[in-house]
């Protein structure tokens, strides 16, 4: 079931204009617009995104993401993939740093 939802992520990101997907160094898929990451997607089911720490710490603070499980003290945000409600946040999520 992981896989299905991680592949619906993959497919609604990769159909953006001007976004590429390409194989991330520690596994998975980095989505990239130009030559700036805007987050990746672990095989396993956890996406890490980069903000500005501001941002990171305002999605923290609502409960929409958690400080990076490797890197807690960057600006960079994790956030677990189990359903299709995560599916959804996750896909708002790099929506929002789509959308920067």
């Amino acid at each position: 079931m992981r896989e299905r939802l991680i592949e619906a992520i993959e497919r609604e990101i990769a159909s953006w204009p001007g976004v590429s997907a390409e194989p991330h160094r520690f596994g998975g898929t980095e989505f990239r617009v130009g030559r700036r990451e805007i987050g990746h997607l672990h095989r396993h089911g956890l996406a890490d995104l980069p903000f500005p720490k501001r941002t990171r710490e305002q999605l923290v603070r609502e409960g929409r993401a958690e400080p990076h499980h490797i890197l807690p003290e960057s600006g960079w945000v994790s956030h677990a993939v189990h359903d299709d409600a995560d599916v959804a946040e996750v896909i708002e999520l790099f929506r929002l740093n789509y959308k920067r």
